[in-house]
């Protein structure tokens, strides 16, 4: 995310932190259950 909004010139910065604020928003909603079966024990990589 950083090097597109560098890349970009700061262009791509919104974007990015529309995608940031979803990211979190999923993370958030998980129950650590979840989270733990989907990143941890699974080693799916981050969004």
């Amino acid at each position: 995310m950083l090097l597109v909004t560098i890349l970009t010139l700061g262009f791509g910065g919104f974007i990015m932190g529309i995608i940031g604020l979803i990211e979190d928003i999923v993370y958030l909603t998980k129950t650590d259950a979840d989270f733990v079966a989907t990143y941890v024990n699974g080693k799916k990589g981050w969004f």
